[in-house]
């Protein structure tokens, strides 16, 4: 009888890393499919996005009390923090609008060119190295966004382009998230982001009541629109919550490829709910979209594994040549 050595203690935290992250790309376009919903029944773009921020506030408040976490931070965070709330306000209201009248996995393919305009950002603002097949990819990766885009532009006119700007909005959410994840907890960080979110959209939705500007002027909700306008908050907090604990189990390397499954939920949730399915040159969008999301994920591992090497090897040498000084 052959004996199977236990799993290590890597392989025990990368599994349920794995689980949260694959949970998260479940629960995540439930949040769009709210918003559609929401939209729907005449509830504004403006009024859907504020929600998102109130209700995962409330939500995020007694985690945040619970775990005991930390609540003062210092004046540059909290500039941070409210320019995160923007970006992620800017992005939240920019995808809203486009599946206010387009499909889901459509607006959502779209808006899955963000990690390429991450990788150019970070090039820009953070000085990261990107080499020449990751710039190809890239580009490649923009080319299949314009697949989808074509056929939208035709069929729904300009605000197709929305979910575009998702990207690009939700982007530098993620550079301004990078650049204050060691100074702040994950989940205080999201609490206070709602926060801040609130601070901006409750006074944006109070000056444009009675104004008739369709986005903005907010409307009472009517039935079933209260528990839309809720479910945008609730799974934006748990889906969320879900990929936060999923990166602290497992490396962003490992977990970057399942992201892709999310349109997978997204097509399978708006054709079900809405009878929305994806054309044939939609699919061939997706396709490029994912192979050159995924190619890029590669190179950055390799990346990473080479500049590891260099490190180690690096430190070998400065510990040899300290143990042969005299």
């Amino acid at each position: 009888m052959s004996v199977t050595s236990p799993p290590s203690a890597a392989t025990d935290r990368i599994l349920p890393g794995v689980a949260l992250m694959l949970a998260f790309c479940m629960l995540a376009p439930l949040l769009d499919v709210a918003s559609k919903l929401a939209a729907q029944g005449g509830v504004p773009v403006g009024q859907i996005t504020t929600a998102r921020f109130v209700v995962q506030g409330a939500l995020m408040l007694p985690v945040v009390l619970v775990m005991r976490l930390p609540w003062r931070v210092s004046p540059r965070v909290l500039g941070l923090t409210f320019l995160r709330a923007i970006f992620l306000m800017l992005s939240t209201y920019s995808f809203v609008s486009g599946i206010a009248v387009m499909p889901v996995a459509d607006a959502l393919a779209i808006a899955f060119v963000e990690p390429f305009v991450v990788l150019i950002l970070g090039s820009l603002i953070f000085g990261d190295e990107v080499g020449p097949r990751r710039i190809a990819a890239s580009a490649v990766g923009f080319g299949g966004a314009l697949l989808v885009i074509q056929p939208s532009v035709a069929a729904f006119g300009l605000v197709a382009l929305w979910p575009l700007g998702t990207a690009f909005f939700f982007a530098f959410y993620m550079l301004v998230t990078r650049a204050m994840s060691t100074q702040i907890h994950p989940v205080t960080m999201q609490l206070h982001t709602s926060l801040a979110g609130i601070v901006i959209a409750v006074p944006i939705m109070v000056a444009f009541d009675g104004s008739g500007f369709a986005e903005l002027d907010p409307v009472m909700p009517q039935g079933v629109n209260w528990l839309w306008l809720f479910g945008v908050g609730f799974w934006a907090a748990v889906s969320h919550m879900c990929m936060t604990y999923a990166l602290k189990f497992a490396p962003s390397a490992t977990l970057a490829p399942l992201h892709y499954s999310e349109i997978v939920a997204a097509v399978a949730l708006g054709y079900l709910i809405f009878s929305d399915f994806p054309n044939a040159m939609t699919w061939a969008g997706i396709l490029i979209i994912v192979s050159s999301g995924l190619y890029v994920i590669h190179r950055e591992r390799m990346s990473a594994r080479i500049k590891r090497r260099a490190d180690l090897q690096t430190g070998a040498q400065a510990s040899a040549a300290l143990t042969q000084a005299p």
